[in-house]
């Protein structure tokens, strides 16, 4: 055998018990807990479900969904506090009101349990806390993306239904979109509520007294699914600009019919997923992305719905 074979062979043989080693360092069976803030009522986090559940069986890790049933922030924070107590190998959460929920997440990071933020919050929120890292769709950004957008399309004037009033970091979406359009926000954002005949005639309401209005945007099926019953009753669906924020089977079908314009995908399967991948390899490896992951915006419109429509609801 000539001398650079027999050295290959040599730096070969002394490569496998590291591959070895590698191998059986991968310590499957990692406990992860993502608390939400939402109600149970709010069909779009099944979404959020699917994608936790999802990447558990790719890594090999338990996962677990936790949220308050109301949606209300107070017992949210009992429930971080709760999970933390049971000593998770992680915690994936939104920071839905950084004002109650920042005690918590700072308490479950003092216990030197990893946490990441996702879908609620900002970068520099989740850095406050001391989060790993966020990931979701800057919110503010995203609204002022759809105004601009609409702003091209000639919208002057809008209607913001807001189903969840007691996020904050949810209203940035009707900011943005207020500041895209280069308008005051002014009483243009109304307190929805999140029952549905009451979301549908508080818009019929607005609408009838603002009958210039040029257009509605709504922040996710909760508030798009009955603004929808409430422009077709009124025969305006088509005539007046409608965006929205999230996905669903009711908006896929108003995207298709033309009663909605665009949606926007923040894609929340990915905003389960992500976070659950990077835990297990930071903890098995210590590796970790250097920069947060902006899961959206993305605009949905009819051109191209099949892949969305399949999954909405589910997966998109």
């Amino acid at each position: 055998m000539k001398p650079w074979m027999k050295m290959a062979a040599t730096v070969a043989v002394a490569a496998l018990p590291l591959v070895g080693a590698v191998n059986t360092a991968h310590a499957e069976g990692e406990k992860f807990i993502l608390v939400s803030h939402a109600p149970d009522s709010d069909s779009w986090w099944n979404t959020i479900k699917n994608g936790i559940a999802m990447a558990g069986k790719h890594v090999g890790a338990s996962v677990e969904y936790r949220n308050p049933p109301t949606g209300d922030i107070a017992d949210m924070a009992r429930i971080i506090e709760q999970s933390a107590a049971s000593n998770p190998d992680g915690i994936i959460t939104t920071l839905a009101d950084p004002d109650v929920l920042s005690g918590p997440i700072k308490d479950a990071v003092d216990r030197g349990i990893p946490v990441i933020i996702i879908n609620s919050g900002t970068p520099e929120q989740a850095a406050d806390v001391g989060a790993l890292m966020y990931v979701g769709q800057p919110e503010y950004d995203a609204g002022l993306a759809a105004g601009q957008r609409a702003k091209r399309d000639g919208i002057t004037s809008f209607l913001c239904v807001n189903h969840v009033i007691s996020n904050p970091v949810v209203a940035e979406r009707c900011s943005g979109f207020a500041d895209g359009l280069g308008v005051d926000l002014g009483d243009s954002m109304i307190d929805s509520g999140q029952d549905p005949a009451e979301i549908k005639n508080k818009v019929k309401a607005y609408l009838t007294a603002n009958s210039d209005t040029d257009a509605i945007l709504t922040l996710g099926p909760t508030s798009a699914d009955p603004t929808i019953e409430a422009v077709k009753e009124m025969g305006i669906a088509g005539d007046i600009y409608f965006g929205t924020f999230d996905l669903g089977t009711e908006i896929v079908n108003g995207i298709k019919d033309g009663t909605i314009q665009w949606g926007i995908d923040q894609q929340p399967y990915l905003q389960a997923y992500m976070p659950v991948v990077v835990l297990a390899n930071y903890l098995r490896f210590g590796v970790l992305p250097g920069n947060n992951i902006n899961s959206g915006p993305g605009f949905v419109t009819a051109d191209g719905l099949e892949m969305v429509e399949k999954f909405a609801g589910e997966f998109r």
